[in-house]
């Protein structure tokens, strides 16, 4: 692993807890805690939970310090507590909530400026991107719960509007190493480590499903049909009651989408988003298309062509435009687009292959069911990956609240199939005999 950096460790704690800030701006003390949902955490435990994971993994498990608040394991340690109890906990209010998070921060930062302890700089990275993760979490809790739009505090850098991007890309088979490799910087469990597997050519398309793209699946008769979906998709269907995404309407105004707390028009060329993956496996039988595989995905996205463009190269992209770091007319990242944007931005993001937009704007479905790579040893947090092996499917790629200093191209996170409150989207790839 390559060594990291105390003092930029220092700075990204610091910009999470500014974005924890703007997420739970203005929200009142009933908002904090909101209704009992099995997608969603009280915020209120929630930003007290991060903060305690920071004290748990690297001041009390790593510095041997005493816990800063005696009862913090029994409100906040999220292996020990269920789902449901977070509700009825005797939480802190706001303000000792705020003076905790401050205490830990306190104590993060000057540890992180105490000498060089490569361990110590694991965990605070590891524990700033799992803020990062929840950070990401309370932006889709506003989303689910009607909260106001939240105030990030920057505009959205001035992206056009290009419209849509149709079309596929062609790829040549090859071997493949899916997954991270050691000199690749902070990894996760589940990105360990990459193995070689061999591609079949395909074809996938330039850019994600538009919402445009989809009304024409709704229009067809796509949530009445049953043939378009599989027996627990159906099934899921028919519990969930929809006849379109989850927040679409249709009224007098035309096609509107919720965002927050305020119904717009929806935008044809935008990118769709907060669907499932039973939606998006029905969108592409309608289609006569299917989702990419987990390793299609990341070839396309970090893969290049040899010089005859007959296979793939040896060479893999940490980013789909080469190996620097994301810039804003790369990808939409980091909250500050408050949305997706049209499929067919960020043009200078394209991929080797000119796929466009596989970093940032939507998550994306992938075909593949979470499973571990080859020799897989969890990290000190066992319960990030393992437990949700074999239930859920990967996506890939980021989504518009989505941190750049988190996000790369073998990255993978997970959702169950049923999930459709998350920032997910998904691309097509093309079928072939």
């Amino acid at each position: 692993m390559q060594k990291l950096n105390p003092n930029s460790i220092a700075n990204q704690l610091q910009d999470a807890h500014q974005r924890t800030m703007a997420l739970i701006h203005g929200l009142s003390d009933q908002q904090l805690i909101g209704p009992l949902l099995a997608t969603v955490n009280p915020l209120l435990w929630e930003i007290g939970h991060a903060a305690y994971f920071y004290e748990y993994w690297v001041l009390r498990q790593h510095m041997k310090m005493p816990p800063i608040r005696e009862d913090a394991d029994g409100l906040y340690d999220s292996i020990t507590i269920a789902h449901d109890d977070r509700w009825t906990l005797p939480l802190p209010e706001l303000q000792q909530t705020l003076a905790y998070i401050r205490a830990v921060e306190e104590e993060i930062k000057a540890c992180l400026a105490d000498g060089d302890d490569p361990q110590r700089d694991y965990l605070a990275q590891y524990a700033v991107f799992h803020h990062d993760m929840h950070n990401e979490a309370y932006t889709y809790t506003r989303q689910i719960l009607q909260y106001p739009e939240p105030q990030i505090g920057k505009a959205a850098h001035g992206i056009s509007s290009p419209g849509g991007l149709d079309g596929d890309v062609s790829i040549p088979g090859g071997s493949f190493l899916l997954g991270a490799k050691e000199h690749d910087g902070f990894v996760f469990d589940n990105e360990k480590w990459a193995y070689a597997v061999e591609i079949e050519p395909f074809r996938i398309a330039r850019a994600a499903v538009s919402n445009g793209d989809y009304l024409k699946f709704v229009k067809a008769g796509g949530y009445t049909k049953q043939e378009y979906w599989d027996n627990d998709g159906w099934q899921w269907l028919k519990r969930a009651g929809l006849e379109h995404p989850v927040y679409w309407r249709h009224d007098a105004d035309g096609w509107m989408i919720r965002k927050f707390d305020q119904w717009q028009p929806l935008s044809m060329h935008a990118a769709l988003i907060h669907v499932s993956w039973y939606e998006a496996q029905a969108y592409c039988r309608w289609a006569g298309r299917r989702l990419p595989t987990e390793a299609e995905w990341e070839v396309a996205a970090a893969a290049e062509p040899t010089a005859d463009g007959r296979l793939l190269a040896a060479t893999k992209r940490h980013f789909p435009w080469g190996n620097e770091a994301p810039r804003p007319d790369q990808a939409n990242l980091d909250g500050y687009a408050l949305g997706t944007v049209d499929v067919g931005a960020h043009a200078a993001g394209d991929s080797a292959f000119g796929c466009r937009q596989m970093i940032g704007n939507v998550w994306e479905w992938t075909q593949d069911t979470f499973a571990p790579y080859p020799g897989f040893v969890p990290d000190m947090y066992q319960d990030y990956s393992q437990p949700l092996f074999g239930i859920t499917k990967v996506l890939r790629g980021g989504a518009w609240p989505t941190r750049a200093r988190m996000i790369r191209n073998t990255w993978r996170t997970y959702y169950g199939r049923e999930r459709n409150d998350v920032f997910a989207g998904f691309r097509t790839c093309a079928i072939t005999s």
